[in-house]
């Protein structure tokens, strides 16, 4: 016959029983703790203006908020010392924002040699970047050679950004640090590209057609100088890549803004998340202009749909 043992259950020596040889035991009925999901990438801003980063950076974040798919920004303002970043080196196919990479290039070859471009040369930068022309595009990726284009994103510190191979220019690789330093050497005095090359790329930025100035430009104040370069394209993977790079001057401001997305279920859903962060940073960076004022962009965005293989 089995008696107790002082009162103490079968179960309370088993557990006593497992202090004693240093077991580890789990409450009946636990479950693992599972690790917190990572947190995603947060917007962040610096400025030299007193309120302006955490102004910005709240309001970049909440023109994000339950937008779908993988956002990056790149923000520069001159005249307050304003930088905003998320996801600064997130690598996207570059769609038709590269065909500023091909002019700057081109520009840039010239200034080496001590030439000007060709009225032929003329004649296919205006049509790539004032109406996207694919045709435009692929004859002067053709002539400068994926060497060249590398030579250029060398010297521009554009140390990230990988050309499109097999002609597919449209597929370069890129990311809101380099467009940002691109955008840079347009907008700014340098060494690489001379102040004749950078007139000429703002001056066709600023000529882009109606129906290809959506994106960036979407909110800023009257009298502000636009120049812009936006690009699409849909893969099986990532859904729809978006893009917009634009340089803005007027209103006692000069800034650069990037926004690169992918993941997105269509064209016009990228499009609406691009000029959510858009109207947030022209509003904050120039709160006293009239709403009626501001930039609205066309109710049908186009752009050109660029070949990818398979396509």
């Amino acid at each position: 016959m089995t008696h107790p043992v002082s009162g103490i259950s079968r179960r309370a020596r088993v557990f006593a029983a497992g202090l004693a040889a240093g077991a580890v035991l789990v409450p009946l009925g636990a479950v693992a703790a599972t690790p917190a999901a990572a947190a995603a990438p947060a917007v962040t801003c610096t400025s030299a203006q007193a309120g302006l980063a955490a102004k910005l950076t709240k309001d970049i974040t909440a023109a994000l908020k339950n937008r779908k798919g993988t956002v990056a920004v790149g923000l520069y303002d001159r005249t307050t010392k304003t930088t905003c970043t998320l996801r600064a080196t997130t690598s996207f196919d570059s769609a038709s924002v590269v065909k500023v990479t091909v002019l700057a290039t081109l520009l840039w070859d010239a200034k080496k040699t001590g030439r000007y471009l060709t009225n032929r040369e003329s004649d296919l930068a205006y049509a790539m970047i004032t109406k996207s022309d694919n045709a435009a595009t692929s004859t002067l990726w053709r002539q400068l050679g994926t060497g060249k284009v590398k030579a250029f994103l060398k010297e521009a510190g554009m140390t990230r950004t990988v050309p499109g191979t097999g002609g597919y220019w449209g597929l370069t690789r890129i990311n809101a640090t380099d467009e940002q330093k691109l955008l840079g050497l347009i907008t700014a005095k340098n060494a690489v590209l001379s102040d004749n090359a950078r007139a000429y790329l703002l001056k066709l930025m600023n000529k882009v057609v109606p129906a290809q100035r959506w994106g960036t430009p979407a909110g800023a104040p009257a009298g502000t100088a636009i120049h812009v370069k936006n690009g699409w394209l849909q893969r099986a993977t990532l859904g729809w890549r978006v893009h917009s790079i634009g340089a803005f001057k007027g209103g006692g401001h000069d800034y650069t803004l990037s926004v690169l997305t992918h993941g997105n279920s269509s064209m016009n859903y990228g499009v609406a998340t691009i000029q959510g962060v858009a109207k947030a940073v022209h509003k904050d960076l120039a709160p006293r202009a009239s709403a009626a004022g501001r930039y609205t962009p066309t109710d049908t965005p186009r752009e050109a749909v660029v070949a990818v293989p398979g396509s």
